[in-house]
């Protein structure tokens, strides 16, 4: 017959469709779920026994391949989806769904085939999605005027910056709702977990503007990255910084911000791909709160692309004494998913290679830029005292000079540009 009953199915050969006309599910919006690393996906199972991603709206084939791509989105380095333990059917797996219908129309089958065939299936489906995948990511333009990151009301204010001793990641165990989520956590490497999925490039001029933002005030500040992501060559080029000239959990004014930042991203033809905060007196490492925050915006953007694109983070520390000198310490991280056998832990926080290019001269968006950040803080009661003394022989402005300095463009007559904008720090 039609469902199969008429000769021995394996479990490899019952599909939802079978499912379907066997009555045994039904057709209806949101009724798939997968749960994966403290993430949620919703599906809608279609009258063909095909599954519609409720967020994107694409079309899988099996739940196989659906589970591939949404777990391939929070851990691109995952090969399979485990499809039909994976996703559930009004709360159910459909693991079960397949044993149910065996009991029912072939009660005589070998039940001990079940999970190798499983697995088979996932392999086969697993390369079908991530074949999907790469078609979908060579074909799609560049993400222009995406939206939004919403950093202004994720990030809170932190406390005034006191000593803080950071831990090691091995030391914070499975999620603890009493723990401080201001505790910084120290880098592992990407070697130590896995791979570095990406390759990086960071113009100077990026870290130019992003380093002055940060110098100006003894608050947090935070900002966007704007650039590409290249599918063939795995190569995110970060080509832009735009600072948010607003305070973190100003709602009225976040609105407007991110509106004209997403303008100046979408006139530019770049991409979002990523954001940069400051820790202005304390080490440039992630905290917990960051850390979900990171994982957050990673599966967002991902999310928005209906494929894998990293997200950097990148942290500032511009004033606090353990750096070396006066530059800032930079910190690009990003954050792998805990272990699928411990999906309570914190995502785990790995340091980010970079290769920096230096720009040939300072263009004028990131001259305007700094001027407009002076003029936004020019007033504000959190300004740094730039003739105040930064260590016994350096003030303020010596540490802010010597720092930019290390992201000069190869034109040398950005020093005389930028005297200028100096002279109006003057307080």
């Amino acid at each position: 017959s039609s469902s199969g009953r008429g000769s021995l199915l394996t479990r490899g050969g019952i599909t939802l469709r079978v499912l379907l006309k066997d009555g045994l599910v039904e057709p209806g919006n949101g009724v798939l779920t997968i749960h994966y690393l403290g993430k949620n996906f919703v599906g809608d199972l279609l009258t063909d026994g095909k599954i519609r991603w409720v967020e994107t709206g694409q079309i899988f084939n099996s739940p196989s391949a659906w589970a591939t791509h949404c777990k391939r989105l929070v851990n691109p380095a995952k090969k399979s989806g485990c499809g039909w333990a994976s996703v559930r059917y009004r709360g159910q797996k459909l693991a079960q769904y397949k044993t149910t219908w065996l009991h029912k129309y072939q009660p005589s089958a070998d039940m001990s085939l079940v999970s190798e065939e499983d697995e088979d299936e996932d392999e086969e489906e697993g390369k079908t999605a991530m074949q999907a995948d790469e078609k979908l990511k060579n074909n799609k333009p560049g993400l222009h005027g995406a939206k939004l990151l919403s950093l202004l009301n994720v990030m809170v204010p932190r406390r005034a910056d006191r000593e803080r001793v950071p831990v090691r990641y091995c030391s914070l165990g499975t999620r603890d709702a009493t723990r401080d989520p201001h505790t910084l956590v120290e880098l592992s490497a990407f070697s130590a977990i896995n791979f570095q999925p990406f390759n990086v490039a960071v113009s100077s001029n990026v870290l130019l503007l992003m380093d002055f933002h940060c110098h100006l005030t003894s608050s947090e500040v935070v900002g966007y990255l704007g650039g590409r992501w290249d599918t063939n060559t795995q190569l995110l080029t970060v080509l832009r910084a735009f600072p948010c000239r607003t305070r973190l959990a100003d709602k009225d004014a976040a609105s407007a911000v991110e509106e004209e930042i997403c303008q100046n991203l979408f006139m530019r033809g770049l991409s979002l791909v990523g954001w940069y905060h400051s820790h202005p007196r304390g080490p440039a490492l992630p905290s917990l709160q960051d850390i979900d925050s990171q994982m957050d915006h990673q599966l967002k953007l991902q999310g928005s692309n209906n494929g894998f694109q990293p997200c950097l983070g990148i942290i500032c520390g511009p004033y606090y004494h353990g750096n070396q000198g006066v530059a800032s310490t930079i910190t690009p991280f990003w954050v792998v998913p805990p272990p699928e056998q411990r999906p309570n832990d914190y995502g785990i926080p790995v340091a980010v290679e970079v290769t920096y290019v230096q720009d040939n001269f300072l263009t004028s968006d990131v001259l305007n830029e700094m001027m407009m950040l002076v003029d936004y803080y020019r007033a504000a009661p959190d300004l740094i005292h730039f003739s105040q003394y930064w260590c016994p022989d350096t003030t303020m402005l010596d540490k802010i000079k010597g720092s930019l300095s290390c992201h000069a463009p190869k034109d040398q007559a950005y020093s005389q540009i930028l005297e200028h904008v100096y002279s109006q720090l003057g307080n």
